[in-house]
């Protein structure tokens, strides 16, 4: 491993920066091949180094960090087959929009045209009748009907279409009510394995972890199964970067040294390289 600050080098499995102003975070960025004012030469990291790549974290999620330490050392959940059917089921399932208020409107717009021509023809015959039986003139009139009538075909023509067009949005909404329903279902049931998977994997690992825990602390301790843990967050990190395979840079910076007392200590405690930001 190699670190380089302004016009230093640091090189070797342990690194102590601190004489320097790089931040614990701008070295996190670093070794995940982020911008940030240090350069650091190292291994990639992996999942597992999301969660304990910084000591002590931000924040920390035991069993998610267990089951990233998991898959690191080669486990799997046999619900896992099933989560990734039911996420690729998930993913193709997205519903259609649908205006159906607009198909509405547009029905009840071309209804109204409709009854308003009909409405005009009716009246038009009435004048025309009129008309012949005084013996007036009915070109004029005759010629309205004609164009009234030839509207109202229009008409009656477009409100058909928007009727059906109407069924084919009603349907497609509810095809969509159906489509949102199995959504959720389907979101719920990713949720459950997903949680599945995840106790799979912690459970897979967990001896490693209570193995992990005696040798960083004397105090915090775990019982058989997963989720029986008594101790602090930090210390269950540790632990957990103890036991995962972490070929990138642990960075470790106040209150993370405290434990160990140096970076060399530290690398050995983690079994992994080490960068100590006082």
């Amino acid at each position: 491993m190699r670190v380089i600050v302004g016009d230093r080098t640091h090189e070797g499995r342990a690194i102590e920066l601190m004489e320097t102003d790089v931040s614990a975070e701008a070295v996190v960025r670093a070794i995940r091949n982020e911008k940030a004012r240090v350069r650091v030469d190292c291994r990639p990291s992996g999942a597992a180094h999301d969660h304990v790549g910084r000591l002590p974290p931000e924040t920390f999620d035991r069993r998610a960090a267990l089951a990233a330490a998991a898959r690191a050392l080669g486990n799997t959940s046999p619900a896992r087959s099933a989560l990734d059917e039911a996420r690729t089921q998930l993913a193709e399932l997205s519903p259609p929009s649908v205006d159906v208020d607009a198909a509405r409107r547009r029905v009840a717009e071309t209804g109204s045209t409709e009854e308003r021509l009909r409405e005009r023809v009716a009246e038009l015959r009435g004048r025309l009748q009129a008309r012949r039986k005084t013996g007036a003139e009915t070109t004029a009139v005759e010629a309205q009907l004609s164009e009234a009538v030839h509207q109202l075909s229009e008409a009656e023509t477009e409100r058909i279409a928007a009727e059906q067009a109407l069924e084919r949005a009603e349907a497609a909404a509810r095809e969509a009510r159906d489509r949102r329903e199995r959504r959720l279902e389907l979101e719920d049931r990713v949720a459950n394995l997903e949680r599945q998977v995840r106790h799979d994997l912690a459970a897979a690992v967990w001896g490693e972890f209570r193995s992990a825990l005696r040798d960083v602390s004397e105090t915090a301790t775990a019982g058989s199964a997963p989720g029986t843990y008594d101790g602090d967050r930090v210390t269950a990190a540790f632990a957990v970067a103890r036991l995962a395979p972490l070929d990138a840079p642990v960075v470790v910076s106040d209150g993370g040294i405290d434990r160990v007392g140096d970076a060399t200590s530290a690398a050995s405690l983690l079994q992994a390289p080490v960068i100590y930001i006082g």
